[in-house]
């Protein structure tokens, strides 16, 4: 995704790195029932706790009503042959620019997930082989707006660097999904709708439009969208299709996602006009994913055969100079013609003017 919330996590994420350590690789890796930074450099694992909840679960997963709370347990186990210190906390998630989950760096302030889950303990050591529950409770406030909220629950390992003499801080976290009861009203919307078309030279094979723009999460759950896009020229003339495109990535309430889809093969119609149709899909609490009424918009862009029309310029720009060449010559032999009968009656003229003098001096 290419959003201007993301864009300000990164300087956001850059100014603490700067500042104070290191998070090695802030988009978190995905591995079996966690998020993992640097995961090849950990000595532990992180899952989700057996109880009434699941044995096997992938992610924490809740719907709670607002001032009510839920507990649950994180299990990590020490893989390596020393101990291992973790912090613990959890922290808000947000879609990344490759459309995953992604977790804020350590310190960053969190508004839903990171602020209402509490750790029975915010620090704990783990023995070599050693395998160790940490229970936690999530408390919903009593004024939570209703909808989605992600996040992720996170053990952090802070080691120093002495090469690069900074801290570098491993994090292991596993995915947690909120949804808070109450009201719940999908929503979304696209904006900034663009095309453009790159034709060749050749004006009868036509090229590729390009069609942008931004789907925003304009209501408070969850949700992804299925893609179409379409290109014809005026009056819906030659109208041809996107291939396939792939769903957008799930977008937590607030997110955008600017999406890119090519349509390849369209004629230089002069004027074209492109529409994108989006199809929401939200996932109930049930697990269950459905479509909702889909969400049109359209641009109009041009479609312009230069070489064409360049060669039309041209053969008017000839056939311009041709007439008009052709109206002087014409011109000029007219002028010409009335030089030579005026001299023609000129002579005349002097001839009879000779004559009646002779005439008159005899």
């Amino acid at each position: 995704m290419h959003t201007s919330s993301s864009y300000f996590r990164r300087v956001r994420r850059a100014i603490l790195i700067g500042a104070a350590t290191i998070a090695a690789a802030a988009s978190l890796l995905t591995v079996p029932a966690a998020f993992a930074d640097t995961a090849d450099e950990v000595t532990w694992t992180v899952r989700t706790a057996s109880n009434e909840r699941g044995d096997s679960r992938t992610s924490f997963g809740y719907t709670v009503e607002p001032g009510s709370s839920v507990s649950d347990g994180i299990v990590i186990s020490n893989r390596g042959a020393q101990a291992v210190e973790l912090d613990l906390y959890a922290i808000d998630g947000y879609t990344s620019d490759d459309g995953q989950l992604a977790l804020l760096v350590a310190g960053e302030e969190s508004h839903g997930v990171g602020a209402w889950v509490t750790p029975d303990n915010d620090h704990i050591t783990v023995g070599p082989g050693q395998v160790a529950t940490v229970p936690f409770t999530v408390s919903v406030p009593q004024n939570a707006t209703p909808g989605d909220y992600a996040g992720g629950v996170v053990t952090s390992l802070t080691v120093p660097d002495q090469a690069a003499g900074v801290n570098v801080d491993r994090r292991l976290a596993v995915r947690l999904d909120l949804r808070v009861g109450g009201e719940l009203a999908p929503s979304l919307s696209v904006d900034d709708v663009h095309v453009a078309w790159n034709g060749g030279w050749n004006p009868f094979v036509g090229g590729d439009a390009t069609l942008t723009y931004t789907l925003h999460n304009t209501g408070n759950v969850s949700a992804s969208a299925a893609q179409t896009a379409q290109v014809s020229g005026l009056f819906g003339i030659f109208p041809t299709d996107a291939d396939a495109v792939d769903p957008t990535p799930t977008l937590l309430p607030g997110e955008e996602w600017t999406q890119t889809v090519t349509v390849r093969d369209v004629p230089a119609v002069v004027l074209l006009t492109a529409t994108a149709t989006l199809t929401p899909l939200v996932t109930d609490a049930a697990g269950s994913t459905a479509p909702l009424d889909a969400v049109t918009a359209s641009a109009t862009g041009w479609a312009v055969p230069w070489t064409l029309l360049i060669l039309v310029l041209l053969l008017a720009v000839a056939a311009v100079l041709f007439f008009r060449g052709r109206r002087g010559r014409k011109r000029a032999r007219d002028a010409g013609e009335a030089e030579r009968v005026e001299r023609a009656v000129a002579e005349a003229l002097a001839q009879e003017r000779a004559k009646a003098s002779a005439t008159t001096g005899d």
